[in-house]
């Protein structure tokens, strides 16, 4: 059976320009892991890895969770009071990159 994929637009600061290819928004495409009914913010940073893996290091720390200094927000929430990583991403999910405060 095919596993949902969902397309994930990430809106970058003007800090992160540079490592997105000088693009203000980095659009992916996020599948499901097996046994998940939506693509999760995880699996939408490991395809970042593979498309823009000096983004994706300036996002995430070694052990791949996102940095203590970054927050991403999907649809409005933070990804951390989602489930970080395993929050479950919507069709056509934006996320916001910001430093955090």
């Amino acid at each position: 059976m095919a596993r949902p994929v969902t397309l994930v637009t990430f809106v970058l600061p003007s800090a992160l320009w540079h490592w997105g290819g000088g693009a203000t928004e980095v659009r992916v495409f996020a599948v499901a892991g097996a046994g998940e009914e939506r693509p999760t913010l995880g699996a939408a940073l490991d395809t970042l890895r593979r498309t823009h893996p000096k983004l994706e290091r300036r996002l995430c720390d070694e052990y791949g969770g996102i940095r203590r200094h970054i927050s991403m927000f999907v649809c409005g929430e933070n990804a951390r009071r989602l489930g970080g990583l395993a929050c479950a991403l919507p069709p056509g999910a934006e996320v916001y990159v910001m430093p955090a405060l």
